[in-house]
């Protein structure tokens, strides 16, 4: 089935929140609770847009035959709030590898979520340009629209100013864009650090392992960067956090460390709570029957253990959410089995929102042999994060 763009808002009520309560211990949160699900279809497309997938071959996957007509509307790995409701989602490099996403075109679509029906409408979006050729490497396109072969955004914040920062895994680079999706200055890369695909050539970090997770600081003057793996030389399963000066649009050298709880492990996401603390997503490797790790941790950079490395708190084992009113037709306890988890947002100071990365049509991670859709749930952390003001007001 097909789904076409939206033409209206569907905006997104919270509710109250609780009163504070004591933070939970690292060594068992009391459960949270699944409050809100829906669902945009695996087969949904931007209508009259380019052919896309013609790399994947002709057999089909998951039971979906490429190539498709249109781009599909997939691959969310980034997560943006707006204030009437909707949301600014990242699709990323499309097909998982540089050598078959030519055909991709980067966008931001925005999304409207309806928990009353479980639907999730595709309001609108941009697709992502360099019409100023920032970017100093050739592109795929003579147009400057980017592809899924220039680059691989996985991460997106958004100022003051509305303009967009988004993280990128083939340099590793940040890329700032316009509120139209222009870009308006040359890619940063991180010193020290080249992923196989930067044109610098000497990686030191593995494929697909750069900038999952951005975030903006509650004052706004910096980004933290989160890697997704283990630059080399530095110890097995730990995490390099880099901070990041807006007025200087440089990195400013100052790092701290995320420890994976195993070296095979990749983190999905990140979001600032305060200016000291993190809510990061932790994942394994494996969907569905064979999913063991998908985890949502309270990072804090204060280190008050003295080990080197941020603290960490569990707040949500998302293959063990509570769902006793069977929210969306889904069983007690709900699971997220999906091997890529990759949007976590802060609603209120009890409330997160967390999406899937669904690499249509790759992953099966919710029945088997089936594209998985793109899944958008709301939850109820069992105790209240006491986040920074700013955050729950920004949008």
């Amino acid at each position: 089935m097909r789904r076409t763009l939206a033409v209206g808002l569907t905006l997104l009520t919270v509710t109250a929140l609780a009163a504070p309560t004591t933070a939970a211990p690292a060594s068992g949160p009391r459960q949270a609770t699944l409050t809100n699900f829906a669902f945009l279809p695996a087969e949904t497309y931007l209508p009259g847009s380019e052919p896309s997938g013609a790399a994947l071959g002709t057999a089909p996957i998951n039971g979906v035959t490429p190539p498709f007509a249109d781009q599909p509307i997939q691959g969310f790995s980034g997560l943006v709030r707006n204030s009437d409701g909707t949301f600014d989602a990242i699709s990323d490099n499309g097909y998982g590898a540089k050598a078959n996403s030519a055909d991709w075109l980067l966008r931001i679509n925005r999304i409207a979520p309806d928990f009353k029906t479980g639907a999730v409408d595709v309001v609108g979006g941009i697709t992502l340009t360099d019409p100023n050729s920032h970017i100093p490497f050739p592109l795929t396109r003579p147009d400057r629209v980017i592809t899924g072969a220039d680059i691989d955004i996985e991460s997106v914040t958004r100022g003051a100013d509305g303009t967009y920062w988004m993280g990128d895994e083939f340099g590793p680079y940040l890329l700032h864009f316009d509120r139209a999706g222009r870009l308006m200055a040359p890619p940063v890369p991180l010193p020290g650090v080249r992923s196989p695909e930067n044109p610098a050539g000497n990686p030191n970090l593995g494929g697909s392992k750069g900038f999952e997770g951005i975030t903006l600081s509650p004052d706004g003057k910096t980004i933290n960067a989160l890697l997704e793996g283990t630059v080399a030389g530095d110890t097995p399963g730990t995490l390099r956090l880099n901070e990041f000066g807006i007025a200087g649009n440089a990195f400013t050298g100052r790092t701290w460390k995320y420890q994976l709880e195993d070296p095979g492990f990749a983190i999905g996401d990140a979001i600032a709570v305060d200016s000291n603390r993190l809510l990061i997503i932790e994942r394994d490797n494996g969907q569905g029957a064979d999913a063991k790790h998908k985890r949502v941790y309270l990072a804090d950079k204060r280190d008050r253990n003295n080990d080197g490395k941020l603290d960490k708190t569990l707040v949500v084992d998302l293959l063990n959410i509570a769902n006793p009113k069977n929210v969306g037709g889904q069983a007690n306890p709900f699971k997220f089995p999906f091997i890529t988890i990759e949007d976590v947002t802060i609603l209120d100071d009890r409330t997160i929102a967390i999406l899937n990365d669904n690499n249509f049509p790759s992953s099966s991670g919710r029945t088997p042999g089936k594209p998985d859709n793109n899944e958008f749930i709301t939850i109820r952390l069992a105790d209240n994060l006491h986040a920074d003001p700013r955050v729950l007001r920004r949008r």
